[in-house]
């Protein structure tokens, strides 16, 4: 009994590796057992299969996430009696949770490259996984947005999120090869809380920006032309 923590944690940690590295449709078991040096009926028995494999690695990160982010938000609100949050601080009390999860286990990069797999790779049991369990946070946090982003048509909010989340994936999945860059090309030695300061205001800015024109169109009605009646 002794060894089965150690077993659990040496696949998980192999798991969430190959997975950020080659996607999870690229990692068979064999290749998680064979580098984690462990047998397949050790994976079957802690896990009983790929996909609440895949599960237990996003647990990982999610689950200590999930309760920060709600703590997190419990202050925002409890500091602003209710009143309307503003965007900005929605959005770095977000960081600051992404942030500090992955700080306890020295492994950012591939939480951010997990969360991007999420997107482009997620199966349809992940998805339903990830809204199951922490749906709840992620509502609690997008109508927050809403309040704070009274303007902004629901869809036009939606895709602004996404081109987002898109933006600071991109970024902190690929943090050690732009710090690289800086340093050689421009001779700059970026720290993260550095990287969140430069990342913030074009993040507010995005999600505060005009409405394109045709969005604009789409909701002024053309001169003369008596506004329909939204459909019930």
């Amino acid at each position: 009994m002794a060894q089965q923590p150690d077993t659990v944690t040496r696949i998980l940690d192999t798991a969430e590796v190959l997975f950020a590295e080659r996607g999870f449709a690229e990692t068979s078991l064999r290749n998680i057992t064979s580098k984690a040096k462990v047998n397949l009926a050790a994976v079957n028995y802690h896990f009983g299969s790929k996909k609440s494999l895949i599960q237990a690695v996003f647990a990982r990160y999610l689950d200590p996430f999930t309760v920060r982010f709600h703590a997190a938000l419990d202050e925002l609100e409890a500091r602003h009696e209710g009143g309307v949050i503003p965007l900005e601080e929605l959005l770095e009390t977000m960081a600051r949770s992404v942030l500090e999860v992955p700080a306890e286990r020295n492994s950012l990069k591939v939480f951010m490259r997990l969360l991007g797999l999420a997107y482009s790779q997620a199966q349809g049991h992940l998805r339903r996984y990830i809204q199951d369990e922490y749906g709840s946070v992620f509502s609690r946090f997008t109508e927050l947005v809403r309040l704070a982003t009274p303007d902004l048509p629901d869809a036009e909010r939606f895709w602004r999120l996404h081109f987002m989340l898109g933006t600071v994936i991109f970024t902190l999945s690929g943090l050690d090869a732009l710090r690289d860059i800086a340093e050689k090309d421009y001779g700059e030695h970026v720290g993260m809380r550095d990287l969140v300061r430069r990342l913030r205001p074009v993040v507010v800015a995005g999600m505060n920006a005009p409405l394109p024109d045709t969005i604009t169109a789409q909701r002024e009605p053309i001169q003369g032309e008596r506004p329909q009646r939204e459909m019930v």
